[in-house]
Parts: C-alpha cells; sequence; structure tokens
C-alpha cells in the first residue's frame, strides 16, 4: 500500500500582498472555517484525488467541494511542484460553476507562476 505525503497548501498572494482565499475564510464562522480546512487537509494527504471531494474544472484548475450547513463552498485551486496552491474561493449559489470564478483562479495561477520565475 503507497504511503501518501502530505502536500502544502499555499496561498495565493498578490501582488500587493493580499490573500484572497484566507481573506475570505476570516469572514466565515468559525465552524465553517473548520470544515472547509479539514477538506483541504484531506486533499493534501490523499492527492491526487477525485469526485466527491475534488472535481476538476478546466486546465489547472481544480475545486474543493464543501458542505458548510446547507451552503456548498468551493475553493478553486492548482497543483505545482507539488505544492498546493489555493487561488480562490466562494460560496456557490448556481448548479454550474461560474465561468469567470474559473478564469480568475487561471488568472491567479498564472500569476503565481510568473512570480515564482522571478
Amino acid at each position: 500500500m503507497p504511503l501518501h505525503r502530505k502536500i502544502p497548501a499555499i496561498f495565493y498572494r498578490s501582488a500587493s500582498g493580499d490573500e484572497p482565499v484566507r481573506d475570505w475564510l476570516k469572514t466565515l464562522d468559525k465552524p465553517d472555517r473548520q470544515s472547509i480546512g479539514e477538506d483541504i487537509a484531506y486533499v493534501q494527504f490523499k492527492w491526487p484525488i477525485g469526485k466527491p471531494r475534488v472535481d476538476h474544472l478546466r486546465g489547472p484548475i481544480w475545486e474543493v467541494r464543501s458542505k458548510i450547513g446547507n451552503r456548498i463552498a468551493r475553493v478553486l485551486f492548482a497543483v505545482e511542484q507539488s505544492e498546493m496552491i489555493l487561488l480562490h474561493a466562494f460560496i456557490k449559489k448556481t448548479q454550474q460553476t461560474n465561468p469567470a470564478d474559473i478564469e480568475l483562479a487561471t488568472q491567479r495561477f498564472k500569476e503565481w507562476q510568473y512570480g515564482q520565475d522571478n
């Protein structure tokens, strides 16, 4: 049986120093933050995994799927160089993920990659 190694989860940081996913998490109450954190940690230890906990959206973008109370939360991420980069997070309001959310995560991932090259 293969041993799973934990991949580190890091927050995307903008050029101005903002960390959108961390900031979003801070707006939630403690039980919701804890639930989402547990889901992220599960992915860190079990990567690569699929549904129901994780789903591939487009290109390098994946989502951690969390249920918090009667709401559904998503944390969009990419994996690069054995790191889980947390790019964007939101409470899902429709059946399908808004393409603008995926595009924002994709843009942030490109910015993160560019920053890593410097």
